[in-house]
């Protein structure tokens, strides 16, 4: 899948630790930037903004991140942390990744397809895992990766990770 452009504006912040709360009652989302060769920087977020860019598919993909007027430079949303009884977001990381340097994350994969075990013959159709590790440059970076179904034609029939196409410059660990 090809990637959108994704936009997320960024302020430095003060609040550390219990001063976070007044953050949050202000609608905003504390942030930590972290990259190699990066001093970590505390940031904070929208959340209206936040939540829309999540919302459209920005975990996994790369992120053009603004820090009030500083140029823009390129982030992944590494993890996202959710309030345990109210489901909000209520912290983020993000990692600066450098463009010539290749980067390992895992990439989401999209099962598409109908299988005939399935639909024919009432089968169940397992996912092991719903992502794999891989290696690429930030640029060569999908946000998922499309897996065929239609060749389950049997019971017991499965797809290795060797059967799976990835796109160019993509390398799975």
């Amino acid at each position: 899948m090809v990637m959108s452009n994704f936009i997320l504006q960024a302020q430095k912040r003060a609040a550390l630790r219990n001063q976070v709360k007044k953050l949050r009652l202000a609608s905003q989302i504390p942030a930590t930037l972290y990259g190699r060769g990066l001093v970590s920087a505390n940031l904070a977020l929208d959340y209206v903004p936040f939540e829309k860019v999540v919302r459209r598919g920005a975990v996994g993909s790369l992120v053009d991140l603004n820090i009030e007027s500083a140029p823009a430079f390129k982030v992944l949303i590494q993890d996202i942390q959710y309030h345990p009884l109210t489901g909000r977001i209520s912290h983020v990381d993000l990692r600066q990744v450098k463009m010539d340097e290749k980067i390992k994350t895992d990439i989401k994969l999209n099962f598409v397809g109908e299988s005939p075990a399935v639909k024919g013959l009432g089968g169940i159709f397992i996912k092991s895992f719903g992502s794999v590790p891989a290696e690429c440059l930030p640029g060569d970076l999908v946000s998922d990766i499309s897996v065929d179904i239609s060749f389950l034609k049997a019971f017991g029939d499965v797809i290795h990770v060797s059967d799976i196409v990835v796109p160019a410059g993509i390398k799975i660990l």
